[in-house]
């Protein structure tokens, strides 16, 4: 096990009805004048957007509002987040949405409390060193960013696709109803089964095997999360399958199931050049298809195979082939991809209506321009990025 350090500040509240907490628990942290930043207006015609003002207007929190977020939120909307928390000199930042939102509000947070471009800490010119509180009421289960320190936003001059992780990115509270997600579309529902799958995953395929405990914890939430994602599928409603997607897309990307690992979140770097080059496309989606072909390229490494073979076996059941351990390891790679189809999810780029016209242009970017290899089993650069792309058309 690698030293680590492991830090939460988020403060979860969770269950039926926690909605209407928000003005109350912005009071307690003494804030009185909050940017409050949603997506396309969905939370207003589920009345949401009434419960959270009727809320803020209780506990007498002043707001500025925000709408117009979108899937691959936008660095331009962040920024003019950004500058409308200088102009009002708001306090905090309240983020009622999902991933998307919330990453436009993190980003936005980290200009205003500078006064500078917020892709300056996307582009990895500046490092982030303070930045405004964000607090969340989640809407969706699947990114994790409501604890997470990440945060990606899509440059449209370029379609840079970038994110950059810091701990003063993490939200200080979040309000969790998996009540809110009952709406939330099959497909939608199927994206976020997927990321919260891949943020365990990326960190499960880890350089190092002696992180027993933590593979336990990640084998477990990824067991939990198939099965409750299957029910929610079959009845959105389901109070307990969206409880447990809820929860577990938190604590798949807070850190808890990279403790002591040597990972790199490779399948992710790979699929944000997908959706961002293709704007149309979720980002979970492009995960289900970027996976198994990321999986069936590396699987047979040496340095590889033991984790696809634990996988098989302990996440799907696979019984271990001794004499053959890579027809195990192919096993459960096709076991995750079944999976991603049984839910609704694509696993090929023609899927997606995507040829193999700009998968170069794609590594390119991936390899920022020839300025990084992937760290992964074998590195990952140009070459073998396209490669990966190939086998997922």
């Amino acid at each position: 096990m690698e030293q680590f350090s492991y830090y939460t500040p988020t403060k979860v509240i969770f269950g039926k009805g926690v909605q209407s907490q928000v003005g109350e628990v912005i009071r307690s942290y003494g804030y009185k004048k909050i940017l409050l930043h949603y997506g396309s207006g969905s939370i207003k015609r589920s009345g949401l957007y009434d419960q959270i003002v009727a809320s803020l207007n209780e506990s007498g929190i002043e707001f500025v509002e925000l709408g117009g977020v979108q899937p691959n939120p936008k660095l331009s909307l962040s920024r003019k987040a950004a500058q409308l928390c200088i102009d009002e000199q708001v306090e905090m930042i309240l983020a009622v949405g999902g991933g998307s939102v919330l990453d436009s509000s993190k980003s936005a947070a980290a200009g205003a409390a500078n006064r500078c471009d917020p892709w300056e800490f996307s582009s990895g010119a500046r490092k982030l060193t303070k930045s405004l509180p964000v607090g969340a009421v989640l809407t969706i289960s699947a990114a994790g960013s409501e604890m997470s320190n990440s945060c990606v936003i899509t440059n449209e001059d370029g379609w840079l696709k970038r994110g950059f992780g810091s701990d003063l990115n993490r939200p200080i509270f979040a309000l969790m109803n998996p009540e809110l997600t009952y709406t939330v579309s099959k497909y939608q529902t199927a994206c976020g089964i997927t990321d919260i799958m891949m943020h365990t995953l990326e960190r499960y395929f880890c350089m190092n095997g002696d992180v027993a405990l933590t593979d336990r914890l990640a084998e477990g939430l990824l067991k939990s999360v198939i099965e409750a994602g299957s029910i929610a599928i079959e009845n959105p409603e389901d109070y307990e399958a969206r409880a447990t997607l809820m929860w577990a897309s938190s604590l798949s990307h807070n850190g808890l199931t990279g403790n002591g690992r040597d990972y790199m979140m490779r399948c992710h770097q790979i699929e944000h050049e997908l959706s961002g080059m293709y704007d149309r496309i979720a980002h979970g989606a492009g995960l289900a298809v970027i996976f198994p072909a990321w999986a069936k390229y590396i699987y047979k490494n040496e340095k590889a195979l033991p984790r696809f073979c634990q996988y098989a076996t302990r996440v799907w059941g696979i019984e271990t082939d001794f004499e053959h351990p890579e027809r195990t390891a192919l096993k459960g790679i096709e076991a995750t991809e079944n999976y991603f189809k049984s839910i609704g999810m694509p696993v090929r780029l023609s899927e997606l209506d995507v040829d193999d016209s700009k998968l170069e242009e794609m590594a390119e970017k991936c390899t920022f321009f020839g300025k990084r290899v992937l760290k992964d089993y074998m590195p990952l650069d140009k070459k073998e990025i396209i490669d990966i792309y190939k086998l997922a058309l």
